[in-house]
């Protein structure tokens, strides 16, 4: 058995209906009760109360650990998610982690997240290590304003990394949980191309078939309008990585292709998947 932490989100969500279609026993994992797929068990629990985990853990071979943002909070306990993982006979984690471990290493959720990857590498566990950039979902921040008026702000319109399609994600998650072949291994997933803010916009205009304007922010207004949602320092921070990124940012990796067998999806691909959000 299986369990997916996160199991209601963009990239829990397809991983889940995909461990099922691939004749898996899954436990879906979330915070509150939703919906899962035909045959998939579902348990409710908090990963900032590792306890609540146990009844989830009980008889499972693997685990997709993906952290909420809390759980990078001061005095939050990761590590006691992979000891308990280890004290329930889990045999394999995947854990989510992020481009940034290795990119910009000093902040401190990527110190905290690289010495949660050293403690799994570490725990005798087999294990798998995912970092991703940034995700194509992330346009869903436009939604809104694109339903109502059609125009999409942001800042650095004309400053692009290689982003990621969450399902991309998923499948390289499953990979890792299923094949022998990509345990104890670090991966950096990307998408296919950069791709800066107006190109995205563009991309959903045209999977909408109707022009979106694009207005570029100014930093401090997107810090503004970012603050409202997140700590002021972690708005500074995405800011930063959103207008200067750093070559090792820029660079499309090769690791979807090397799982997968294919390139991974480009933006338009993610946008025309999802444009009900955007109607």
């Amino acid at each position: 058995m299986i369990v997916v932490t996160g199991a209601t989100g963009n990239i829990g969500r397809p991983l889940t209906q995909a461990l099922a279609e691939a004749g898996q026993q899954v436990t879906a994992v979330s915070r509150h009760a939703a919906a899962v797929p035909d045959g998939v068990r579902h348990v409710v629990a908090d990963l900032a109360a590792p306890a609540s985990l146990e009844p989830a853990l009980a008889g499972a071979k693997a685990l997709f650990l993906l952290l909420s943002g809390d759980m990078h909070a001061a005095g939050a306990t990761p590590a006691s998610l992979i000891a308990a993982a280890e004290s329930s006979g889990v045999r394999r984690v995947v854990l989510l982690s992020t481009q940034g471990v290795a990119t910009r290493p000093f902040g401190a959720t990527r110190i905290a997240m690289r010495a949660l990857e050293d403690l799994l590498r570490e725990s005798g566990l087999e294990w798998a290590v995912l970092r991703p950039g940034g995700f194509a979902s992330n346009a869903l921040w436009w939604a809104e304003s694109i339903r109502e008026r059609r125009v999409v702000a942001a800042p650095f319109g004309d400053v692009g990394v290689p982003i990621i399609d969450p399902a991309d994600i998923a499948e390289v998650a499953a990979a890792c949980l299923l094949d022998d072949r990509h345990a104890d291994g670090v991966y950096e997933l990307t998408g296919p191309e950069v791709i800066t803010p107006r190109q995205q916009a563009a991309a959903i205009a045209a999977a909408l078939g109707s022009p979106v304007l694009f207005h570029e922010l100014t930093r401090d207004e997107a810090k503004a309008a970012m603050a409202q949602s997140m700590p002021v320092e972690l708005a500074e921070d995405t800011l930063t990585i959103l207008g200067s990124p750093n070559e090792a940012e820029l660079r499309v990796s090769p690791d979807v292709q090397r799982i997968l067998g294919r390139a991974p999806r480009p933006f338009a691909d993610w946008a025309a998947r999802n444009i009900a959000a955007f109607r």
